[in-house]
């Protein structure tokens, strides 16, 4: 597991032996899984733990916001 940013409170990680397509899991208040980009090129959650609203809501306004770093650590990550 790789924290590959972190915000408000949050840590977005990308495991080593994951699979595609390029996502970020979120820990903090529960836990999501993000997909990098979805069909209408903006990120879209997969699933999500425990984790309120409000906070679901950010940690995807982080990721839009963080896409194309995420996006090079994913390929940095997994090739």
């Amino acid at each position: 597991m790789v924290v590959v940013h972190r915000e408000a409170g949050l840590r977005f990680v990308i495991f080593k032996d994951d699979h595609e397509p390029a996502h970020v899991h979120v820990l903090g208040d529960g836990d999501a899984k993000i997909r990098l980009f979805g069909a209408d090129g903006l990120p879209k959650v997969e699933e999500a733990k425990r984790m309120k609203r409000p906070v679901l809501k950010r940690a995807k306004n982080i990721v839009k916001e963080q896409q194309l770093m995420l996006m090079k650590r994913w390929k940095e990550i997994h090739g």
